[in-house]
């Protein structure tokens, strides 16, 4: 398991008929403020400003098929060359990262394959790389490399 340190970061938040809204600075709008969108934003952030991605690179709820189902994919960070490398599950704070929770983002991996996978409650996060078939865990979410 691995602890994040987030940075700090002056989110926009505003109130339109009682309900919460959040800037999202990549999908360049104004969302709902869930409880998982606040994890989302601040795990961004994390990945933005600690681990160097670009935010160029970073799609959030990438709409993905399972057959025929479609499902979104919390965040997706993708290479120089628009290959798929990270791949980022959000789930709210009081929820516990479970074994649900992982089966879940490799049933993603299996539509859209990347080599690392994580899973987030915001407070604790899970990281794996994967290798052929098999997936490894992580002490630590890897950096940006150019």
């Amino acid at each position: 398991m691995i602890k994040i340190a987030y940075p700090e970061h002056p989110y926009k938040i505003k109130t339109e008929n009682g309900k919460e809204f959040i800037f999202d600075m990549i999908r360049k709008q104004w969302v709902a403020l869930t409880p998982e969108e606040w994890v989302r934003q601040n795990f961004l952030q994390y990945l933005l400003q600690v681990k160097k991605y670009p935010g160029g690179l970073i799609a959030v709820e990438k709409e993905i098929r399972l057959g025929e189902l479609v499902k979104r994919c919390d965040i997706v960070i993708y290479d120089k060359t628009a290959r798929p490398l990270l791949m980022t599950e959000c789930k709210a704070m009081e929820v516990d990262i479970t074994v649900t929770a992982a089966e879940q983002i490799v049933r993603y991996n299996v539509s859209l394959p990347v080599r690392y996978l994580v899973i987030t409650n915001g407070a604790y996060c899970f990281a794996f790389e994967r290798t052929g078939k098999d997936f490894h865990p992580l002490m630590e979410i890897p950096e940006w490399k150019e």
